[in-house]
C-alpha cells in the first residue's frame, strides 16, 4: 500500500469532511438544541452518518449501519466514535429537526459561495442574476399530497416539492423551501428579498401579478414567460431597432389587471420572439424597459441552468428510496443531498483535470473509505499504473532472460 503514489493517511470521506468545520456544527447543534434528550447519536455524528449514506448511495438504514461497522477501524478518521444502530438512526431521522441540516447547508453555502463563483460570465448583469424553479420528488407513500388526478384505484402517490433559488454565477442553491407537491409555485415569490438592481428569472408557473408589482417597487427586475391566456391591454409599442435580431416580432408596454375586483394594474413589457430552432413563437414578460430585447431573451435562456442542477442532483444522489417514512426524515435526506452536491462541486473546482460531475461522483462513491489522496488521484489517476509499468520495463531491460 505504501508504494501507491496516491496513498494518504486519511480516507476520501474524511478528506471531504475537511470542508466542514465540526466545531461550528457542534455550536449549531447547541444553539438549536438539536442534541436535547440525546444520549449517544449527537448532531455531528448524525450529520456525518447521513452524509456517508447519501454519497455512498445506500437504499436502506441496514446497508448504512453494516457498511459503517465494516469500516469500524477507520471511523476515528471521521471524528465519530459511535456507530449507530438501525433503530437509533431511524429515531434520530424522525426526531431531530431537519432545520438543523438546513443550517449546516446555509453555513457551508455562506463559506464557499465565493469559491464556486463562475468568473466566466461575460456580462456584469449576469452576475446579479438569480434563477428560481421547483422540482417535485415522488414519494411511494402518501405522506404529502401529490399532484395530478387520482389513479383508477383512487390512490395517488405523495410528493414533496423543493422550491429553489440559485445565483447564476454560483450554480448552487442559496434558498430552499420544502412543501407538498400540490402547493402552487408562486408562494415562494413572497419570500424573495433581493437587493435593488437584482434580476430574477422564472417560468410561467410563477404567475402572481401582485408579486411582480412588488418587485417593480423594490427595483428588482424579473423575466418570465407570458401565459397565452393572460388578459392585457397594449399601452405603447416600442420601436425595434434595425440592428435587432430578425426573430423579434413585437416589443411593447402592456397593462395587466389583478386583484379580486381587477382594480389593480401592473405595467410590464411584452416581447414576442420567433425561435428558429423550436419553430414557434416565444413570448416573454418583464418589468425592465432598459435592456435590449435580445438581453431579455438571453436572460430567460439562462433559466435552463437550474434545470441542469436538478438533473445533476437527481442523477447522482437518487431520491427514490428514503431512509425514513416521515416528512422530517425525507427533508433531512434532501438537505444532505444538497450538502453532498456542494462538497463535490468544491472538490471539482479544486482539481485541474476536467471531470464530468457524474463520473467523479461514481468514482469517489466506490472508494469513500480508501486511503487515497483525493486531489492527487483526480488530477492524475493513471500515475501509479504508469510508474508501475515503467518500473517493470526497466527491470526487464536489466534482466538477462526477460520474460
Amino acid at each position: 500500500m505504501s508504494k501507491d503514489k496516491h496513498f494518504i493517511g486519511q480516507p476520501i470521506f474524511g478528506q471531504l469532511l475537511n470542508f466542514v468545520d465540526k466545531g461550528n456544527v457542534r455550536r449549531l447543534a447547541k444553539s438549536q438544541q438539536a442534541d436535547r434528550y440525546i444520549k449517544k447519536l449527537d448532531g455531528l455524528t448524525h450529520f456525518i452518518t447521513m452524509l456517508y449514506a447519501v454519497i455512498g448511495g445506500f437504499d436502506s438504514l441496514r446497508e448504512v449501519v453494516i457498511s459503517l461497522l465494516s469500516n469500524a477501524t477507520k471511523l476515528s478518521h471521521l471524528s465519530i466514535n459511535y456507530s449507530a444502530k438501525r433503530s437509533t438512526l431511524a429515531d434520530a431521522n424522525k426526531r431531530r429537526a431537519s432545520s438543523f441540516f438546513g443550517s449546516i447547508y446555509k453555513m457551508l453555502y455562506k463559506q464557499y459561495a465565493c469559491v464556486l463563483s463562475d468568473s466566466h460570465l461575460s456580462k456584469s448583469d449576469m452576475k446579479r442574476l438569480y434563477i428560481m424553479d421547483s422540482t417535485t420528488i415522488t414519494l411511494f407513500k402518501e405522506i404529502l399530497k401529490g399532484v395530478g388526478r387520482n389513479s383508477k384505484n383512487g390512490k395517488k402517490k405523495g410528493g414533496i416539492k423543493a422550491h429553489t433559488l440559485i445565483k447564476a454565477s454560483e450554480n448552487t442553491p442559496c434558498l430552499i423551501r420544502y412543501t407538498g407537491a400540490a402547493i402552487h409555485d408562486h408562494i415562494l415569490l413572497k419570500e424573495i428579498n433581493l437587493a435593488q438592481g437584482s434580476i430574477i428569472v422564472f417560468d410561467k408557473g410563477y404567475v402572481d401579478y401582485a408579486a411582480y408589482e412588488q418587485f417593480t417597487n423594490q427595483g428588482v427586475w424579473y423575466v418570465t414567460k407570458f401565459k397565452s391566456n393572460a388578459l392585457y391591454n397594449s399601452v405603447e409599442e416600442i420601436d425595434i431597432p434595425e440592428t435587432a435580431d430578425n426573430g423579434i416580432l413585437i416589443d411593447e408596454i402592456i397593462s395587466l389587471r389583478y386583484g379580486k375586483g381587477k382594480e389593480l394594474v401592473h405595467t410590464a413589457r411584452r416581447i414576442a420572439y420567433w425561435d428558429e430552432q423550436k419553430k414557434k413563437v416565444l413570448v416573454f414578460l418583464t418589468n425592465n424597459t432598459d435592456f435590449e430585447a435580445e438581453m431579455i431573451i438571453e436572460i430567460y435562456r439562462r433559466r435552463w441552468q437550474i434545470e441542469l442542477l436538478f438533473k445533476q442532483l437527481k442523477q447522482n444522489f437518487p431520491l427514490k428510496y428514503f431512509l425514513g417514512d416521515n416528512v422530517n426524515a425525507i427533508e433531512i435526506q434532501i438537505w444532505t443531498a444538497m450538502i453532498a452536491n456542494l462538497l463535490l462541486m468544491l472538490v471539482r473546482s479544486k482539481v485541474k483535470r476536467q471531470w464530468a460531475f457524474s463520473n467523479m461522483t461514481s468514482l469517489l462513491r466506490g472508494q469513500l473509505m480508501s486511503y487515497i489522496n483525493l486531489y492527487s488521484f483526480l488530477n492524475d489517476p493513471e500515475k501509479t499504473w504508469r510508474e508501475k509499468n515503467e518500473s517493470y520495463k526497466r527491470d526487464m531491460q536489466l534482466s538477462i532472460f526477460p520474460t
